[in-house]
C-alpha cells in the first residue's frame, strides 16, 4: 500500500511540475478530422498557469483547431512531422481577435493564432502550421478570409524552426510588438489572396534571419498603423523571397514613424511587382535605412519609392495627413537580372512637387535589363502620384506605366549620390540608363551603359 501511494505520488508531481504538455494529454484526438481546439487550449491554459513550458504537437499527428490563445512563457512546440490544421469551417474562428488593420478589408478581421498583451512565448520547431485557406473554404461566399496569426501588444517572442503555410489571408500580423526574434522558418501562402508573409505593425527590436518567403502578396511588411508605435530597429537578413507583389515593402500604412532598418545578404526571385518597395503617405517620417548585398532575379522593380499622400489604415482619419520627411537611404551591393523581362524593369523613386525623398546613395549596382524601350518612351510625361491619380488606392507602378529610363528613374530627390552603377541591355533600348527629373544636389560618378562609361 505504502509503494502504491509513493507511485500516485511521483505521478502527481511530474503532472503538477511537469514542463511538456502534450495535446493528446488533455483530450486531443489528433486524428486530422476531430477538432481538438479545447484540448489544445486546456494544455496552453495549463502550461501557462504552471509557470510555462512546452505545449507539445506530437510527432506524425494531425491536430485540428479554431482560433486558440497564447500565453505567457508557453512554447507552441511543433514536433517534426507534426501539423496543426486549421478548421475550414469559418464559425470555428473566433471574433475577439482583434482586427486587421488596413481600410475595406474587415473580411480578414479573424485569426487561428491569438495572443494579446502575452510576453516570453514561442513557437517553435520542425512541424508545420497549415492554415487550410484554401478559396473552397474561405471566400465571400463563407463570410472572410481568417489570418494565420495575429500578436497584439506582445513582448519577446520567439518563432523558429516551423513552416507556415497555406493561409486564407495573411499568414502573420504583429501589432505594436517589441522584441521580435523569427529565425529559419518558411512561409509558403499561395492558395489564397492577400497571402502576406510577417506584416510588423509599430514592433521594435525585430530580427528576421535565414528564412524563406514564398507569398502571394508582400513577403514582409513593415507598418505603423498608430501613431503612437513607430516601426525602428529592424534587421533582416540571409532570407529568399519570392512573391506574387514585392519582397519587402515599408510604409504604405505609414501614421507613426519608420527608423533604423538593415535588409542584407539576401536573394529575391521571380517577384510580380518590386523588390523593395519603400512608400510614406500617412503623415509620418521615414528615416535611416541601408539596404546591402541583395541579389535579384526577375524583379521588375529593385527599388520602387513613393513619397505622397494616402489614406491607408482602417483607424485613419479620413482627412489626408502633412507629408513630412522621408529621407537618408542607402542601397549597395546589388546584382540585378531581369534579361528576362520586358522593358518595365528599373529603379523607380519619387517624391511630389516640393515634397522630396532626401538624402539617398545608390553604390555598386550590376544590372542586365532587356531593353526594348523606344523613343516615344524616352519622351514620356510621367503622372504625379496626386490623389486624382490614386483614387482611393494605393501609389502602384501601373498608374504611371512604362517609365523614360531602362535603369534608374528619380524625380523629386535632394541629394541624391549615383556612384559604380553597370547597366546593360540585351536588346537596344533608345531611353536613356539615368534620367533625373527635379533632382537637386544629384551626383553620378563611374556609371557604365553597355561597357561604355557615360559619367
Amino acid at each position: 500500500m505504502k509503494q502504491v501511494l509513493i507511485l500516485v505520488a511521483v505521478i502527481f508531481h511530474s503532472y503538477a511540475f511537469a514542463t511538456d504538455f502534450n495535446v493528446l494529454n488533455y483530450g486531443a484526438k489528433a486524428d486530422g478530422v476531430t477538432k481538438d481546439t479545447k484540448a489544445v487550449q486546456a494544455a496552453i491554459d495549463a502550461c501557462t498557469k504552471n509557470g510555462g513550458g512546452n505545449v507539445i504537437i506530437p510527432a506524425g499527428k494531425t491536430v485540428v483547431i479554431g482560433t486558440i490563445y497564447l500565453k505567457d512563457f508557453v512554447t507552441l512546440y511543433l514536433e517534426n512531422g507534426s501539423v496543426l490544421l486549421g478548421s475550414p469551417d469559418m464559425a470555428d474562428y473566433t471574433t475577439d481577435t482583434h482586427k486587421n488593420m488596413y481600410k475595406n478589408e474587415p473580411h480578414m478581421d479573424r485569426c487561428l493564432i491569438f495572443a494579446k498583451d502575452a510576453k516570453s512565448f514561442s513557437i517553435k520547431g520542425e512541424g508545420t502550421i497549415d492554415g487550410n485557406g484554401h478559396q473552397k473554404f474561405f471566400n465571400k461566399k463563407s463570410g472572410g478570409r481568417p489570418m494565420l496569426i495575429r500578436f497584439l501588444r506582445c513582448n519577446d517572442i520567439y518563432v523558429e524552426g516551423v513552416s507556415l503555410i497555406n493561409p486564407a489571408a495573411w499568414t502573420s500580423a504583429w501589432l505594436y510588438c517589441n522584441e521580435i526574434v523569427v529565425e529559419g522558418i518558411k512561409i509558403v501562402s499561395r492558395v489564397n489572396g492577400n497571402g502576406d508573409g510577417l506584416d510588423f505593425d509599430g514592433c521594435t527590436n525585430v530580427r528576421v534571419s535565414n528564412s524563406s518567403f514564398d507569398t502571394s502578396d508582400d513577403s514582409i511588411c513593415l507598418q505603423t498603423s498608430h501613431p503612437d508605435y513607430p516601426c525602428k530597429d529592424i534587421v533582416v537578413t540571409n532570407c529568399v523571397f519570392t512573391s506574387k507583389w514585392a519582397g519587402l515593402r515599408i510604409g504604405l500604412s505609414s501614421r507613426a514613424d519608420f527608423e533604423s532598418v538593415t535588409v542584407s545578404n539576401c536573394t529575391f526571385h521571380d517577384i510580380q511587382d518590386s523588390g523593395l518597395k519603400i512608400q510614406m503617405n500617412e503623415g509620418g517620417e521615414m528615416k535611416n535605412m541601408a539596404f546591402s548585398n541583395l541579389v535579384m532575379k526577375n524583379v521588375p522593380r529593385p527599388v520602387f519609392m513613393t513619397f505622397c499622400q494616402q489614406r491607408a489604415g482602417a483607424d485613419a482619419p479620413l482627412e489626408m495627413l502633412p507629408m513630412k520627411a522621408m529621407h537618408s537611404f542607402l542601397f549597395s551591393d546589388f546584382i540585378v537580372d531581369n534579361r528576362e523581362l520586358d522593358k518595365n524593369s528599373a529603379f523607380f523613386i519619387t517624391g511630389m512637387p516640393n515634397h522630396y525623398i532626401s538624402d539617398i546613395h545608390i553604390n555598386n549596382i550590376l544590372m542586365t535589363v532587356s531593353g526594348g524601350g523606344t523613343k516615344e518612351d524616352a519622351n514620356k510625361t510621367i503622372k504625379e502620384y496626386t490623389l486624382e491619380t490614386l483614387g482611393d488606392w494605393w501609389p502602384e507602378f501601373y498608374l504611371v506605366g512604362t517609365l523614360p529610363a531602362h535603369g534608374i528613374y528619380a524625380r523629386h530627390v535632394k541629394g541624391l549620390l549615383i556612384n559604380n552603377v553597370n547597366i546593360n541591355t540585351v536588346t537596344k533600348d533608345e531611353r536613356p540608363a539615368i534620367v533625373f527629373d527635379d533632382v537637386t544636389d544629384g551626383t553620378m560618378s563611374n556609371i557604365f551603359s553597355n561597357k561604355e562609361k557615360l559619367h
